[in-house]
Order: structure tokens, then C-alpha cells, then sequence
């Protein structure tokens, strides 16, 4: 069986030194299992899908600003039947952060969310009000890695309100209080493989700032959660994240209760090198997942 472990095309515009570094570690591991896999380029028009019975999603970073021909690689590997690890229905919903809706209808909680549609007026102060708060997060409704995401206060809100105006005529965004928790206590990540939980930590942003992806200065530090904190997070994967190889549910406490900030199911990092026997399960549940292939 020949596997594509899918990445993307870098040209610098993101900081991937430390992806990269998962990316061949995972290679080199799966390959000494004796596995026929290669990193492949989603979007290379070189590449002849039909030799890949596997893809394999690891970091296709640049799927975000590249929607539409994302959505038309998911369909060309449907069309050739080419076996999609997450799923490819899973992943088109995973696709856009409306998704969260019906993870809050489905009556798992959300950190709260407004949808704003695309060329809609916009008026901080509504949402300030809204959400009882003077910090608002504002973000694409498809975005990865913090882009055109905005920390707004009273302070700002008429220059962010100018960005928005312009940026909002292309695409949909959302806004969301902002969780002072995700300063003083970080933001937790739970990792599962095929729907078996695996590892879990913190990240935390740098001092100054409210952004806890390591491209942006964030640190991580590995937990030991017990039984209950798992569960929780379990939830989430077994509603909405079935037959996926990987699943990061990423979120914070407030008030002792776990608000959904994502359910990340394309392209996170999954933190492997945290432990070696993460290698070991995330190989444990790929073989689970293509016994019939």
C-alpha cells in the first residue's frame, strides 16, 4: 500500500521549523514499521493521486488561504476513491468554524460565539455588551494559525473595525470574549487517536501575548489529567471526530466547566515528541483504521 503523509507547499509565509520537525520524525517512524509512505504535497499538480491508495493529512498549512482548491483536492481524492485519513466529510466540516454551532446544538459547551456573515456592518460595542466584557477575540471563520486574528478593546476598536470592514467583504468571521483563563491558566489540548485518548498539556502564551501557538512564542507543558478531564474531552471526539486518525479538542476551565475553542481535525500539531509511546499509539490506531485496505 502506498501512503501519502500530506503536507504543503513552503514558501516562508509560516513559521514551520517546528511542524517540519514532527513531520520527518513521524516519517522516519512509520517508515521503520515498514511502511511505504512519503510526504507529499497536497496541492503539487505533479503528483498522480492514483499511486496513493492512503492520504494521510499532517500539516497542510496553507489549506486555509487555498479554500476553494482544498475543497476540490477532498473531491478529486473521492472521485479516485483514495482513502482520506481524517475522513473527507469530517474534514470538510472541520473546515469552517461554523461547525461550532452544532457542537453547541449537539449540547456540549462552546467558548460563546457571534458569527458575523460576510459584509455585515460591524459595531464593537454591540458585542462588548453582548458579552458583558471589554476584551473581544476576532477571527476568520476559515483560519489557521492566529491569522487575522485580533485581540479588541474599547481602546482599538475603531481601527480594528476599519480592518474588518475590509477583510469581512471576502470572508465570514467570529468573535468570541476573551478568556482572561487562557492567560493565567493556558489553553489545554487533548489528543486522541481513533477516538482512544493519548496525551494531553497546556500551552501558554507568551508575556504580552495572548497567542499560544509555539510559532508565536507560546510554551508547552505536558499534563497528567485525570479520568474526569478526559471524559470531558472524549465527548467531543466520540460526537464529532468518528473514524479519525487524530483529534485535538482544545480549550479552556472557566468556572470549573470546559468551553470548546476547537476541535482540530486537519492540520495541528500533535505534539508527539512529548512522549515516544504517542508514535506508538498514533501507529496502533492507523493500523486499526485501514485493516480493509
Amino acid at each position: 500500500m502506498n501512503i501519502a503523509l500530506v503536507t504543503y507547499l513552503d514558501q516562508g509565509k509560516y513559521d514551520s521549523d517546528t511542524v517540519e520537525s514532527e513531520d520527518d520524525r513521524l516519517l522516519d517512524f512509520l517508515q521503520a514499521k515498514g511502511l511505504n509512505i512519503q510526504k507529499v504535497i497536497w496541492n503539487d499538480p505533479n503528483t498522480n493521486w492514483e499511486n496513493y491508495q492512503l492520504a494521510i493529512l499532517k500539516s497542510p498549512w496553507d489549506y486555509f488561504d487555498l479554500i476553494e482548491q482544498f475543497h476540490q483536492w477532498l473531491s478529486l481524492l473521492e472521485e479516485k476513491k483514495i482513502k482520506l485519513l481524517n475522513p473527507i466529510d469530517v474534514v470538510r466540516w472541520n473546515t469552517d468554524k461554523h461547525y461550532l454551532n452544532e457542537i453547541q446544538e449537539a449540547g456540549l459547551k462552546i467558548t460563546p460565539s457571534i458569527f458575523l456573515e460576510r459584509d455585515e456592518k460591524i459595531d464593537f460595542n454591540v458585542f462588548f455588551e453582548e458579552f458583558q466584557t471589554k476584551k473581544l477575540i476576532v477571527k476568520p471563520c476559515v483560519s489557521g494559525g492566529a491569522k487575522n486574528t485580533f485581540k479588541v478593546t474599547p481602546t482599538n476598536a475603531k481601527e480594528i473595525e476599519e480592518k474588518l470592514t475590509e477583510l469581512i467583504r471576502a470572508e465570514d468571521f467570529i468573535i468570541q470574549p476573551f478568556l482572561p483563563e487562557i492567560l493565567e491558566s493556558g489553553e489545554w489540548s487533548f489528543v486522541f487517536f481513533n477516538g482512544v485518548y493519548s496525551h494531553a498539556l497546556i500551552k501558554q502564551a507568551k508575556t504580552g501575548d495572548f497567542r499560544v501557538q509555539p510559532a508565536h512564542g507560546g510554551s508547552v507543558h505536558p499534563q497528567n489529567p485525570d479520568q474526569k478531564l478526559i471524559e470531558t474531552a472524549a465527548r467531543y471526539v466520540r460526537q464529532f471526530a468518528k473514524n479519525c486518525l487524530y483529534a485535538r479538542v482544545d480549550g479552556v476551565f472557566v468556572d470549573d466547566d470546559f468551553l470548546l475553542m476547537e476541535l482540530e481535525l486537519i492540520e495541528p500539531f500533535l505534539f508527539l515528541n512529548t512522549d515516544q509511546q504517542n508514535y506508538e499509539r498514533y501507529y496502533k490506531a492507523l493500523t486499526e483504521l485501514t485493516e480493509d485496505l
